[in-house]
């Protein structure tokens, strides 16, 4: 009798402690929605002349004038973009940390960004560096990438930290080779390449985000479909494939997700460092989920990429920071952070 009532106790304080976690879930999707809503309106409101949000509100309708194709066409693309190439940043970070079961696991550490960025200086300096040239370059290189250290990191057995101790040496080659390239480059080309690898949001447009905001969309949805299987893998692959999951195929498509995410936002507004690592562990922490979570980490990679535009554009206005050097200032204070914790567990 007394061990069926402390099981029955253990179940309802289990019941209470998820039902904590719920509220508390809950409580961080209202909140970060909040935070969007406000950075949004500052986004359009803010620029050369301050906008009234009536102001604002009377361009989304079409009744702005002047000042209404203004924010239209320069800073509702713009704030459009931080948005959803930060949720894309949040969401490729969170399939890496789940598959490589490790905080450090991102695009920016293991080279995919590098990678990314090899192939649009390729479309740059060789051919005529066309926003199609870019975004097929980015994918091909980010893909390239991907496959070099998946491949090195299968000897003796695929494992997390494998994965990352290759993707560093890997982005470190890629690095050296990037400068290299910029260095071989005619200086005007040398010039643009080295100011669009600090990431970028200064002057997007609607013909800029167009096809990115199509194919993200795309990506979106088949991640989302596979987010129940990715839960379950991020247990464990073994114990995944009890549970019914194709471990294998699973990882090769969540793979080619995330680089697609990465490639996408990397041909658009260059390698943004730092969002996709620090922003699933953010949201996870907030959220207190018990794992790295597709839905908070997309919010809170919105959050940090907005964000660290508008403070990119007030820092020294009116002249506009690339917004990379903020996102390396955010990630890198997140990273010290980080790599305290973890030796200090040790």
């Amino acid at each position: 009798m007394n061990t069926v009532n402390k099981a029955s106790a253990l179940v309802v304080r289990r019941g209470r402690f998820s039902a904590r976690l719920e509220r508390r879930t809950l409580w961080f999707l209202v909140v970060m929605i909040v935070v969007i809503a406000g950075l949004t309106l500052l986004g359009l409101c803010y620029g050369a002349a301050w906008a009234s949000p009536a102001r604002v509100f009377a361009a989304l309708t079409g009744s702005g004038g002047g000042p209404g194709v203004v924010i239209r066409e320069w800073r509702l693309p713009r704030v459009l973009a931080g948005l959803v190439f930060g949720a894309a940043l949040g969401l490729a970070g969170a399939i890496f940390q789940n598959i490589t079961r490790n905080p450090l696991g991102s695009p920016d550490v293991i080279g995919l960004d590098a990678g990314a960025y090899t192939g649009a200086l390729v479309a740059i300096t060789v051919l005529s560096g066309t926003s199609t040239q870019l975004t097929i370059g980015s994918v091909l290189g980010g893909v390239i990438t991907a496959a070099i250290v998946y491949a090195l990191s299968l000897g003796g057995g695929l494992s997390g930290l494998r994965l990352i101790v290759i993707g560093i040496a890997v982005n470190a080659m890629l690095t050296a080779f990037n400068s290299w390239i910029v260095l071989r480059a005619e200086l005007e080309i040398a010039i643009a390449a080295v100011g669009w690898n600090a990431g970028s949001l200064n002057g997007i447009g609607w013909d800029d985000v167009a096809i990115p905001f199509g194919v993200l969309a795309v990506l979106f949805v088949v991640l989302f479909t596979r987010a129940p299987a990715l839960h379950q893998a991020a247990l464990g692959g073994a114990l995944a494939v009890t549970t019914g999951v194709r471990w294998d195929r699973l990882r090769l498509v969540l793979v080619l997700i995330g680089v697609g995410c990465t490639a996408t936002v990397t041909a658009v507004a260059g390698p943004i460092a730092f969002i996709a690592l620090a922003a699933p562990q953010i949201g996870r922490r907030l959220a207190r989920t018990p794992g790295v979570s597709l839905l908070p980490a997309a919010l809170t990679g919105a959050v940090l990429l907005t964000g660290a535009d508008l403070a990119a554009q007030m820092l020294l206005a009116p002249e506009a920071l690339p917004v990379g050097v903020v996102s390396t200032v955010i990630g890198g204070g997140y990273l010290i952070w980080l790599l305290t914790k973890e030796v200090r567990r040790t």
